[in-house]
């Protein structure tokens, strides 16, 4: 199995309000993702409390293999919920590891 985490930082210029906006809408369009893709075993999109850390948005995801992370990625659902983060987004990094 392996676990896919990913996350963001939102751009300097996007206003508190407009954050705390996009991240519940990308929560909410991302944890309902498994209803189209199957292959999800789990997913989960968090938010960061802790104001001493860069990171905003950490998602967390659960797939068989590093393969079902490629089709994840490149699935048209995923890539329209993604989208409307992206729009906002100053930096991302992701890591893949084996669970």
């Amino acid at each position: 199995m392996v676990k896919h985490i990913v996350m963001f930082k939102f751009r300097n210029d996007v206003s508190l309000e407009m954050q705390r906006e996009v991240a519940l809408k990308f929560k909410q369009g991302i944890e309902r993702l498994p209803e189209e893709i199957p292959f999800i075993r789990s997913i989960f999109v968090g938010f960061n409390i802790n104001p001493a850390e860069q990171w905003n948005i950490c998602l967390e995801s659960v797939f068989d293999s590093l393969d079902d992370v490629k089709m994840y990625s490149a699935h048209p659902a995923h890539k329209a919920v993604a989208l409307e983060l992206i729009k906002h987004v100053a930096e991302r990094a992701c890591v893949d590891f084996e669970i």
